[in-house]
C-alpha cells in the first residue's frame, strides 16, 4: 500500500481590506473547512482569497483593483501560513490602489508562477454549473485551469499564444499585409499552439486515468477534445496559417488554431452528452472531474491539491452530499466548502472546522462554530 500523501493546507489565514472583509483571521484545520450563511455574507469573498494564492487572476477573475475595500479604498492584503510535504511558508499577497498585485514569499518578492512551487489549489463555483451548455470558451479555460495544475508552464504557452495572435489580428484589420511580420508572428503560434494542443490532451488522459481507477459515487465522464482547426505539428500548422491568410483578411481574425477547440463531455454509464444531462448530473460530472484531477495532482505532489467548492451542496441530494463528503476526507485535502445553511454540512465529522459568516451594513464577519 502507498503511504498516504503528506498534508497541504493553510494553517492561517488573515485578510485586510479584501472586499466585504475589513479584517479576517481563520486557523482552519488540516481537512474540511465549512463555512455556512445566508447569500451576500461573504462566504465566496473568502474562497477567492485561497483561491489567489495560485498563478492567475483567481476563481472570480478580477483584477486587484476590483477586490479593494469600499469605501475605505486602502488597498488589500492577504497572508497565509502554508504547511507542505517539504516545509512550511509564510505568503502575502497585497496591493495598494492603481497598482498590480505584489506577492512575497518567505518575506522576499516573487513572482506569481513561483506560486505553483508551494501549493496548487483547484477551485468549483456555481458560475461553473452551466460549463456544458455555454460557449466553448469557457470550456477551453476550464481545461487550460486543469493543464496549468499538471504543468504550469501551461500558462506560459497560453498567454505567449494569445499576445501573438492579439498581433496577428491586429496585422488582419489594419490590412497589412507584411509576409516577414505575419511570418514571425506565425512561427509564435505555431510553436505555443502546439504546445497549447499537447498539454490540453496530457491533461484530458490524466483524468480519464484518475476516473478510472477511482471507487466512487459520482459519475465518469468521458472526454473528448475536437480540435480540428488545430493541425498536427509545427510545421503543418505554421503551413496553415500561412495558407489561411486570405481568408483570415476576410474574417478580420485568425481562423486556425487552439483557440476554437472545444471540451466534449458525456456521462460515460448512460453515453448522453453532458449538454443534455440533468441539472443534477451536470454538477456531478463537474466534481467527478475536480476529484480526479486532485487525486492525480496528489500522485504528483505527494500531497493532495487544497480544494474550493462554492455552494457545492447546490443540486445534490442527501446521498451525493454525503458521497463527497466521504470523497474529500478519503483523499486527504484541505477542502473549503460553503453553503447557506449549517445542516448541510451536517454529514462532515467532527474534526471539520465550521465557521458562520454574517453580514451587516457590507461588513463581512466571520466566526468559528463547535461540531453540531
Amino acid at each position: 500500500m502507498s503511504p498516504r500523501p503528506m498534508p497541504l493546507a493553510l494553517t492561517r489565514l488573515r485578510l485586510s481590506h479584501f472586499r466585504s472583509h475589513k479584517s479576517a483571521d481563520l486557523t482552519p484545520g488540516p481537512g474540511a473547512v465549512a463555512m455556512f450563511g445566508p447569500n451576500g455574507a461573504g462566504k465566496t469573498n473568502l474562497l477567492e482569497a485561497v483561491s489567489l494564492l495560485s498563478p492567475g487572476r483567481g476563481l472570480r477573475r478580477a483584477t486587484a483593483e476590483e477586490i479593494i475595500r469600499r469605501p475605505e479604498a486602502l488597498g488589500w492584503v492577504v497572508r497565509a501560513d502554508l504547511s507542505t510535504p517539504t516545509g512550511a511558508h509564510e505568503i502575502e499577497l497585497r496591493a495598494e490602489p492603481d497598482q498590480p498585485r505584489k506577492t512575497l514569499i518567505d518575506g522576499k518578492p516573487a513572482a506569481q508562477t513561483d506560486l505553483a512551487r508551494r501549493l496548487r489549489v483547484l477551485w468549483l463555483t456555481p458560475t461553473m454549473d452551466r460549463l456544458w451548455l455555454e460557449g466553448a470558451t469557457e470550456r477551453r479555460r476550464f481545461l487550460d485551469r486543469i493543464a496549468m495544475s499538471f504543468a504550469p508552464e501551461h500558462a506560459d504557452a497560453a498567454l505567449a499564444y494569445e499576445k501573438a495572435m492579439r498581433e496577428r489580428n491586429r496585422l488582419l484589420k489594419d490590412r497589412i499585409s507584411d509576409d516577414g511580420w505575419f511570418r514571425s508572428l506565425e512561427t509564435q503560434l505555431a510553436q505555443h499552439g502546439q504546445s497549447i494542443k499537447r498539454g490540453r490532451e496530457a491533461a484530458v488522459i490524466r483524468l480519464t486515468k484518475a476516473q478510472a481507477a477511482a471507487q466512487t459515487a459520482f459519475p465518469t465522464a468521458a472526454l473528448t477534445i475536437e480540435d480540428q482547426d488545430t493541425p498536427e505539428g509545427e510545421e503543418a500548422h505554421l503551413d496553415a496559417l500561412a495558407r489561411g491568410r486570405a481568408r483570415d483578411f476576410a474574417a478580420g481574425r485568425t481562423l486556425t488554431g487552439p483557440h476554437r477547440s472545444d471540451l466534449i463531455a458525456a456521462f460515460a454509464a448512460k453515453g448522453t452528452p453532458a449538454r443534455q444531462s440533468s441539472t443534477g448530473e451536470q454538477k456531478a460530472l463537474l466534481i467527478s472531474l475536480i476529484l480526479a484531477n486532485a487525486r492525480a495532482l496528489a500522485e504528483d505532489l505527494r500531497a493532495p491539491p487544497i480544494l474550493l467548492l462554492d455552494e457545492v451542496a447546490a443540486h445534490l441530494d442527501s446521498d451525493r452530499r454525503a458521497a463527497l463528503y466521504d470523497e474529500v476526507a478519503a483523499l486527504g485535502a484541505q477542502t473549503w466548502m460553503t453553503g447557506t445553511g449549517r445542516d448541510l454540512f451536517s454529514d462532515l465529522g467532527s474534526d471539520a472546522v465550521r465557521y458562520a459568516v454574517s453580514e451587516t451594513g457590507g461588513l463581512s464577519t466571520v466566526r468559528p462554530v463547535p461540531p453540531n
